[in-house]
């Protein structure tokens, strides 16, 4: 039945009862635990795929094998707690990208959200034939207008195919970001004045293919008001990953939980990945020894993303972020969005999605808006 008050999200013949997708964060952040959460709530439930072999005991010795181990065993035990909607999160830029696109779509997986990166070729070993009769939707993730064009139009050009949906996410989002470092404050980059250029550049395709490509937004999405407010501006679906890492749910050590409560919107800042990008994350003792020339030391097992600088690296990304994802945060440090300091406490999936609702029904009736607040 679906749940009042919020519009369900479509995405082909898949039917979240909310319009709600949960950010797929890497390293160990959106699991099974998560993810079956949230899908069984009636939303899209994610897992990330980057560096989801760090899990595994024998990741060293075989870091592949490890990655694709961990990668179908998480997919199986999110299926064993709930028949909701999974999505897997890919990014384009993991060396291994193209196996673990296979191993998702062999698992079942609902729909994948490829992200660092522009899809615009199979991967490899999947023909046409074989993107045509699967199953598994496919959604990029995009920061801009531009970006929608190039993909809709080489997709449409080169397969007679478009993606099943779209996400576009702004500025304010945690983790790595898709816009160049001068960008981030600029408000001609906010997800309020992307998103209807986003919104414009796909619907010609929806005319062309004869049916809805929704339009899914995310970066800074923290309210029941701001989903209100972003669907009021014809976007389907909001992606939300900040709020997630503040549940019971969520696979992360609970001392990740506890420095999102702890943060204030001081200690949120932008840094200079290895990887290239510029990233948003909370701000600890671990970064300031890092912004200060202090080399981390590590080991490169495997180019785990291809645009790593690994010669000119302080440290390793993915190390840093396993470390505090198993609670070591004085030996890495975890991302975060811009709202991150607005968390004041934890609660489970099951309230959050209970409060988010009760906010968006409240705008929706004409309420007055409320003060921020967790």
């Amino acid at each position: 039945m679906k749940l009042p008050g919020m519009p369900e999200l479509r995405i082909g013949d898949l039917v979240a009862k909310i319009p709600i997708v949960q950010g797929g964060m890497g390293v160990g952040y959106s699991l099974s635990g998560l993810a079956s959460s949230v899908a069984e709530a009636g939303g899209i439930g994610v897992i990330a795929a980057a560096g989801i072999g760090r899990l595994d005991p024998d990741w060293a010795k075989d870091t592949h094998a490890a990655n694709m181990r961990a990668l179908r065993s998480e997919i199986r035990l999110t299926r064993q707690l709930t028949d909701g909607i999974l999505g897997i999160n890919l990014m384009l830029a993991l060396a291994d990208f193209d196996n673990l696109c296979r191993a998702s779509i062999e698992e079942g997986a609902d729909i994948l959200f490829l992200s660092a990166g522009l899809p615009l070729k199979p991967p490899k070993g999947m023909d046409l034939d074989y993107l045509r009769s699967m199953h598994t939707r496919i959604a990029p993730k995009i920061s801009s207008a531009r970006a929608a064009s190039l993909i809709f139009k080489h997709w449409s050009k080169s397969f007679s195919l478009v993606p099943d949906a779209v996400v576009v996410e702004g500025p304010k989002a945690g983790g790595h970001q898709g816009f160049r470092k001068q960008d981030l404050n600029d408000p001609a980059f906010a997800l309020e004045n992307i998103l209807p250029g986003v919104i414009e550049a796909v619907a010609p395709y929806e005319q062309r293919y004869g049916r809805a490509i929704p339009v899914i937004a995310g970066g800074g999405v923290y309210t029941g008001e701001d989903i209100h407010r972003i669907l009021g501006m014809s976007a389907q679906g909001v992606m939300m990953g900040t709020r997630f890492v503040a549940t019971h749910e969520c696979d992360v050590h609970d001392s990740v939980k506890q420095a999102y409560i702890d943060c204030s919107e001081d200690d949120l800042g932008i840094i200079d990945s290895p990887v290239g990008l510029p990233g948003r994350a909370i701000i600890n003792r671990y970064l300031r020894d890092v912004s200060a020339g202090i080399k981390k030391p590590y080991k490169c097992l495997w180019r785990c993303l291809r645009t790593c600088n690994i010669r000119k690296a302080p440290y390793c990304i993915a190390q840093a972020l396993t470390k505090a994802r198993d609670g070591l945060l004085d030996e890495g440090f975890a991302f975060a969005g811009a709202n991150a300091f607005r968390v004041e406490k934890l609660m489970s999936v099951k309230e959050l999605i209970a409060e988010l609702m009760r906010d968006y029904q409240r705008v929706a009736a004409g309420g007055p808006p409320q003060p921020d607040r967790a």
